[in-house]
């Protein structure tokens, strides 16, 4: 008997100009894999197998056939294309149901669209991950079916496969709220004494309890949120603008991210196990992140953390040239809240990892960010500027895929001028002004700063410093950019100087 991994079903979009690797298990000596007129062999070593089939051009409507040499499994109405995983948090996550105009893009899907999607399961162990398998599979864009969809994911598929003329599919492999820290391995985490923080703070939490405790303890909170949550749709319900703080008055505190526990899918490298590697080695293109929400309280380490989640995933897919196009967090900040810049610091380690690390791409989407709304629902600009940047990075296609992005800048008296990446067609201002500009002298206090734009130049200065010696943009956690390409309209991505 023999099994091939849940990944593979029948409408499953299989890797383009790259050897396929279609993988397994089973008992028996040999496997043989038929598909597209090619037949390839494989031994079965410790259980395990894997076929590799030679680099094939798109095509649709085809059949794989699997076999023992006693029983074959066969998979239909596959297609030769584009694959990408999907990856992050809970804007990744963001079903295509809930985002902006979602019925009218759920209306127009038919089975002929060339977008396929395989949702990785939710899963918060191994042994539940064996479990949901049996009954997961790639599907075809229908109304209902596809409501469930990355809705970023959907939006990047549909406007790289109508550029590429070929079926696109995404891999769906996230969980809203999870930090990074979930989604590597633990050799990884722990080679770094910063990051290894995060194992440091599980090992802490659950010291002096047996496995079984600490999965009793999860199951106990898991009851105890399931009635919470039940309490708080019930006061949304009645008055929709509730504070934070009416809801814990009268649901009770929410306990959330609950006990660390080996259930808890928020521990560290957990997901990594149960979700990720369960779609390793499926052949793909590369990877779209959207993801820095839940390492807000250790901005300082999201670079080294970001680094080491790249080198991860392409280590494990055992091809260090795959594309990794980072989304850029939008603005947002509770309305109540003060504004404390630590997602400045997040979106300043995620450009500097796009400007450092070879095959990456950055959607800068500080425009689609919503007040008081941690889950903004117009995904249609994050998709098609991913797209952008896959269609540039990755298949080398001569768009405009960038908004401008600060290169230098030169002090002049009380002037200082910036130089940008990206601004040859020069810029546009939505409103009356330029706003979001800052300058500072050498004791680091900023004011805000007129802005005259040249060209492809912008000069700042301000009454309140007479020599500028530090500049930033749109240093908040929330402010409505004011900067765009005059020619993508994408806004100029947030930066500072120092």
């Amino acid at each position: 008997m023999f099994k091939v991994a849940a990944i593979f079903s029948d409408n499953m979009v299989l890797q383009r100009n790259k050897n396929i690797k279609i993988f397994g298990e089973g008992d028996c000596q040999s496997i043989t894999v038929m598909f597209n007129g090619i037949k390839v062999e494989t031994d079965v070593i410790g259980g395990k197998w894997t076929c590799i089939l030679p680099a094939m051009e798109a095509s649709d409507g085809l059949t794989l056939n699997v076999s023992d040499g006693i029983n074959t499994i066969s998979f239909s109405n596959v297609s030769i294309g584009e694959v990408w995983l999907a990856g992050g948090q809970s804007n990744m996550e963001l079903e295509l149901r809930y985002a902006k105009d979602s019925n009218e893009y759920l209306s127009e899907l038919n089975p002929n669209i060339p977008v396929r999607f395989y949702y990785t399961n939710k899963v918060k162990t191994v042994e539940q991950a064996i479990e949901a398998e049996k009954h997961s599979c790639w599907g075809v864009c229908d109304p209902e079916g596809s409501k469930a969809w990355s809705a970023v994911g959907f939006h990047f598929a549909k406007k790289l496969s109508s550029e590429l003329g070929v079926t696109v599919g995404i891999i769906g492999c996230n969980w809203g709220g999870t930090s990074a820290s979930s989604w590597m391995s633990r050799e990884y985490l722990s080679c770094d004494n910063e990051t290894n923080s995060y194992l440091e703070e599980y090992a802490d939490k659950t010291a002096g309890k047996t496995e079984q405790e600490l999965i009793s303890d999860y199951k106990d909170y898991e009851e105890y949120e399931k009635k919470f949550n039940e309490n708080m749709a019930k006061c949304y319900a009645e008055k929709p603008d509730s504070t934070w703080d009416e809801i814990i008055e009268k649901c009770g505190e929410s306990n959330w991210p609950g006990p660390m526990a080996p259930n808890n899918p928020y521990r560290p490298c957990g997901l990594y196990e149960t979700m990720l590697k369960r779609v390793c080695p499926y052949t793909m293109k590369g990877f779209l992140y959207y993801q820095g929400e839940s390492d807000d309280h250790k901005p300082n380490i999201y670079y080294k953390m970001l680094t080491k989640l790249i080198d991860c995933w392409r280590t494990d897919w055992e091809d260090y040239s795959m594309h990794f196009e980072i989304v850029q967090l939008p603005m947002f900040k509770y309305k109540h809240d003060e504004d404390f810049k630590h997602w400045c610091l997040i979106r300043e380690a995620q450009m500097k990892a796009f400007t450092t690390i070879k095959n990456t791409g950055i959607a800068v989407i500080s425009d689609c960010g919503e007040l008081d709304n941690i889950h903004p629902i117009d995904k249609v600009p994050v998709g098609e500027r991913l797209a952008l940047q896959a269609l540039v990075g990755a298949y080398n296609k001569e768009y405009n895929a960038f908004g401008p992005i600060f290169k230098s800048v030169y002090f002049l008296g009380n002037i200082a001028e910036l130089s940008f990446d990206y601004a040859e067609k020069g810029f546009i201002i939505n409103g009356e002004n330029a706003t979001g500009f800052e300058v500072a002298g050498s004791d680091k206090k900023f004011f805000d700063a007129d802005a005259v734009m040249v060209q492809d130049k912008i000069y700042l200065s301000s009454v309140s410093v007479s020599k500028p010696v530090y500049v930033r943009y749109d240093w908040r956690n929330y402010i409505e950019p004011s900067v765009f390409c005059s020619e993508t309209k994408i806004p100029l991505a947030p930066f500072r100087t120092s």
